[in-house]
């Protein structure tokens, strides 16, 4: 029989080689119209939630990392105005048994934090992993519960796949009182207007990529890391979207974190607003 684990990710899988090619393009920042839903707000502002259930646990980047840079409270996604030769680390669609360990221990080795956008059936399965990244100082958001494209989808059934995943990845943290932070990325970046809408509503800060990796590739972990400096070079700064369920990834994050050293670019923190003291704005 196959494994729990070979059978959920076999899923996934599917499900990204379905939608690589939407995510070859940087998402538009769109005009909004309302969307109409009668399900719950997800109630990731609740001041008892936020009492009882902390975001993330104190980073503290080691002394003599250079690449450490500043940390952005983030209430919306203007907010996040990088200065020339800054950089948000964010992984998509794990946890995932020892390739999210390896990039953990990457990101420890460089002293700097990054944001984790997990799957919610992810989360579900491996939520001692889901934990390990909490403890170590992550920030984590969301990113659908089975990665849906949700484009194809009506909004209501797009919203409650949204909802499924936060409290999947909400069930996950809460065995060591920690919850997810109010950030969330569209599934092969296919949002809407109206969902944007709907998100921003209840709070929640849909990140957006300008530099994409595109580690899905079957590529060698040296050609990720090359294509990733290039794009962020003309750039000049961005969020780079990776995924922690790539071998390829982990195996080329300690060379892109040392090259983006070297170039003399510093890694930002993305915190949710009002929930840590922020400093060097």
């Amino acid at each position: 029989m196959r494994s729990k684990r070979s059978v959920l990710f076999a899923a996934l899988a599917a499900s990204l080689l379905a939608g690589c090619a939407g995510n070859d393009r940087n998402t538009m920042r769109m005009s909004a119209t309302p969307a109409q839903s009668a399900s719950p707000a997800l109630g990731y502002q609740s001041p008892d939630a936020a009492r009882d259930f902390p975001l993330f646990q104190s980073f503290q980047p080691p002394v003599g990392s250079a690449l450490a840079g500043r940390t952005i409270a983030v209430a919306r996604y203007s907010d996040i105005a990088l200065r020339p030769k800054e950089v948000v680390l964010t992984f998509d669609d794990g946890p995932m048994p020892g390739k999210t360990h390896k990039i953990l221990q990457a990101l420890a080795d460089h002293g700097v934090s990054a944001t984790f956008l997990m799957v919610g059936q992810m989360a579900k399965a491996y939520p001692k992993i889901a934990q390990e990244v909490a403890r170590a100082g992550h920030t984590i958001g969301t990113h659908t519960f089975r990665h849906a494209n949700l484009r194809t989808m009506s909004d209501a059934a797009a919203m409650a796949e949204i909802r499924k995943g936060q409290m999947s990845v909400a069930d996950a943290l809460k065995p060591i009182g920690m919850a997810p932070a109010p950030f969330f990325r569209f599934p092969y970046l296919a949002d809407t207007s109206r969902l944007r809408h709907e998100l921003a509503e209840e709070g929640i800060v849909a990140i957006d990529v300008d530099v994409d990796s595109k580690d899905y590739f079957r590529d060698a972990p040296e050609t990720v890391r090359d294509r990733t400096l290039r794009a962020l070079d003309k750039h000049g700064r961005g969020i780079i979207l990776m995924h922690d369920i790539q071998a390829r990834t982990a195996a080329m994050l300690p060379g892109l974190l040392s090259a983006l050293e070297a170039r003399g670019y510093k890694v930002v923190r993305l915190v949710p607003a009002g929930h840590a003291e922020v400093a060097g704005l």
